[in-house]
């Protein structure tokens, strides 16, 4: 059989013409880095070994662990290795996100674990610069609220949350790796003592390296983080708007902490600082020696009678109560301790009939709660008085985190309100009136009551 002839070649019809040929030159788009197809095929004795090892702390004994810790490591052949010996007495710490680093894609909040860059190319190298040449201790203090590491089984839900948090210590040792420096990274997930600007992770820091207050520059030292609370700026004729911080945490934590405070265009970038504000600073109620102050204390007028608390949560009524009106004889009702408003007349009541003056002390926001009080004053043919705590809410809240999360100022141990406290209080509260059936109303400034000890506790930031 002879061999197969060639086929003419026959001309190109307008179908063919519409078939491009493949590219060249397009290289494929692909998820897997050369680093992963090598370790894929690398045996896993030879594989480098993860440097970061990660444990959880609790905010005390009786609750699940929130802080979760990030401690690096570098491989002792690695090349950074410090050239200052010395003990390192200065602290630089930073916070994470838009601090450190951002999302490579622009949005807000990364969805995969490696949608991460440095904020700026100078990051890395000037944290080397930092630990090598200048004998700093590196730390990032960071809050994570998305992040649950122990999530509650009684949670309301159909189904659990997305557990974010192995994506996040994804991205977190990819970061550490490439600085590839001794870093210790605190991440607060819950709203607990951890919490920037809450000082418990720089409490943390100081026992993981065994450094009291005494051991630390607080000249040399600095924390790093863009919370700082700065203004707006309108858009100028050769610059675009900028917008206002969401926070002021950051700023709040290096006054805790009594640390240097910078925002990353600060620090990296050599910019001059901007306006910021505050939504509450406790600078504007100092301490004041505890003198008798006869002008806001209530004196007994009658050998029994009802004085009636008005005023949001937080506003010191019980303190007021301890300091001024037990000593007097008074007898108090607090439905936190009663637990129902049925309960609390019925206290109150008794106390009536065994012919004992009392203190209403809960918030009585509006004229129909307060006008069952005054109705049970007449009752029992005793006269009324209203103290009128004038507080502002903002002021209560942080009073509020205060005594939540400092022992020694909460006696009663009272439990963290939630937001809808303080703003139920505000859509319902109405300007008490003698017109209700008050002998007299008292209105109440705050002012601290307490030691110099408590004071340096209440003054700092807590929100």
């Amino acid at each position: 059989m002879s061999p197969a002839q060639p086929s003419a070649k026959r001309p190109a019809s307008a179908t063919d013409r519409d078939i491009s040929p493949p590219p060249l030159k397009r290289k494929a788009q692909t998820a897997i880095s050369k680093t992963a197809v090598a370790n894929f095929f690398t045996r896993t004795s030879e594989k480098p070994k993860d440097r970061t090892r990660w444990t959880e702390r609790s905010p005390d004994n009786d609750s699940p662990a929130t802080l979760l810790v990030a401690q690096y490591t570098p491989d002792d052949n690695a090349s950074a290795v410090p050239s200052v010996l010395a003990p390192r007495r200065k602290i630089a710490a930073f916070d994470l996100d838009s601090t450190l680093i951002t999302t490579a894609t622009g949005k807000r909040h990364a969805d995969d674990p490696a949608d991460w860059k440095w904020w700026h190319p100078s990051v890395p190298g000037r944290l080397r610069q930092l630990y090598n040449d200048e004998g700093y201790r590196l730390v990032i203090f960071t809050n994570q609220g998305g992040l649950t590491l122990h999530p509650d089984p009684k949670s309301k839900g159909s189904k659990p949350p997305k557990n974010r948090v192995p994506a996040f210590k994804q991205k977190c040792s990819a970061v550490l790796c490439q600085l590839n420096l001794p870093i210790t990274l605190y991440a607060a997930t819950g709203k607990d003592i951890f919490r920037k600007p809450r000082p418990g992770m720089w409490a943390e820091m100081k026992k993981d390296f065994g450094v009291a207050e005494s051991d630390i520059d607080r000249e040399g030292s600095v924390f790093v983080g863009d919370a700082g609370g700065r203004t707006a700026t309108p858009k100028g004729p050769n610059a675009s708007a900028v917008a206002k911080d969401f926070s002021c945490s950051d700023r709040n934590l290096a006054h805790n902490i009594d640390l240097e405070y910078q925002t990353p265009e600060e620090f990296f970038l050599g910019e001059k600082p901007r306006a910021f504000s505050r939504d509450f600073d406790p600078a504007h109620f100092p301490f004041a020696q505890q003198e008798e102050d006869n002008a806001a204390v209530v004196q007994k007028s009658d050998k029994q009678d009802v004085i009636l608390f008005c005023g949001p949560p937080g506003a010191g009524k019980s303190t007021f109560y301890w300091n001024y009106l037990k000593p007097l004889g008074y007898e108090r009702v607090n439905q936190d301790i009663l637990k129902s408003k049925d309960k609390c007349f019925k206290a109150a009541a008794d106390f009536l009939r065994e012919g004992d003056s009392i203190v209403i002390d809960n918030t009585n926001p509006d004229t129909d709660t307060r006008s069952q009080w005054v109705a049970l004053a007449r009752k029992n043919k005793v006269s009324i008085r209203c103290v009128w705590f004038k507080t502002p809410v903002e002021l209560c809240e942080h009073n509020d985190a205060v005594r939540s999360l400092n022992a020694q100022l909460n006696p009663e141990s009272r439990q963290r309100l939630p937001g809808l406290a303080f703003n139920g209080f505000k859509s319902r509260f109405k300007e008490p009136k003698a017109e209700e059936g008050f002998e007299e109303i008292v209105p109440v400034d705050f002012k601290f009551r307490g030691t110099k000890e408590e004071y340096d506790v209440w003054a700092r930031f807590w929100l």
